[in-house]
């Protein structure tokens, strides 16, 4: 894809002035120049143009508030003395993979004050003798070279996540709020198993009184009708036992009389 092309896709709806990070990485540079880009995207603070053909940066327009600037995989050999004027307050410069071959290319670095990270992966001049050690002492403001500091510590963090970090410090407090407004109070489980269980036990209770057994009320009831029958059943027959007697006792007088 044409770099002008890419550069209206990633406009959009947005103007240049909108523009914080731009990524132009493998397309098409017409002759060495970035197509597109201007001076109107001065809040730029992030450019990438990995492997688009340049070799040199004089094409660059002034991009005063850039702090990072990916080149890796061109043909750059020199030039680098336009940086300190069209970017003067890149804190990242990574120019892995292009023709530097000596320290005499990296000396205009010095002017960028606020440089603390270089890379210069793959490129010639890393093969020099005491490479580390001179470029040191070349940019004494430099802290990273190639992911090491002079200790040999390795940088805290990539220069990406250095520079995401960077961009999306002022979100954060956004983002808390957003997820503290969707946060939903938990529901306690052992609430609802407590009322499961209680439901459980009502249920339990109900089908006891529902069964084949009977209220204690109802079955003093059966009792006393049971008393009751028993003592009606005694007395009939008391009754019938004392006809019985009277008669035979009429039968023995009217014996006697004969």
């Amino acid at each position: 894809m044409e770099m002008k092309k890419r550069i209206h896709l990633e406009l959009r709806n947005r103007t240049p002035s909108d523009v914080k990070e731009l990524v132009l990485d493998n397309c098409r540079s017409h002759d060495g120049e970035l197509e597109g880009l201007t001076d109107e995207f001065e809040e730029l603070e992030f450019l990438s143009t990995i492997n688009v053909g340049l070799t040199t940066v004089a094409h660059l327009p002034k991009l005063t508030k850039l702090k990072k600037l990916e080149l890796s995989d061109n043909r750059i050999s020199g030039g680098l003395e336009v940086l300190a004027a069209k970017c003067p307050n890149l804190t990242h410069l990574n120019l892995s993979g292009n023709k530097i071959k000596d320290l005499s290319t990296i000396e205009p670095l010095k002017e960028l004050e606020s440089l603390k990270s270089l890379d210069l992966f793959n490129c010639e001049v890393t093969n020099l003798n005491e490479y580390r050690d001179n470029v040191f002492k070349l940019l004494p403001h430099l802290t990273y070279l190639d992911g090491y500091d002079l200790c040999d510590k390795e940088a805290p963090d990539s220069d990406a996540e250095v520079y995401a970090e960077g961009l999306d410090g002022d979100d954060d407090d956004d983002d808390d709020v957003d997820e503290e407004d969707e946060e939903v109070a938990p529901v306690d489980d052992d609430d609802d198993e407590g009322e499961e269980d209680e439901d459980e036990g009502n249920e339990e209770e109900e089908d006891d009184l529902s069964g084949d057994e009977k209220p204690d009320s109802e079955e003093d009831d059966d009792d006393l009708n049971d008393r009751e029958v028993d003592d009606g059943e005694d007395e009939d027959g008391e009754e019938e036992q004392g006809q019985k007697r009277k008669r035979e006792l009429d039968e023995e007088e009217e014996e006697e009389d004969d």
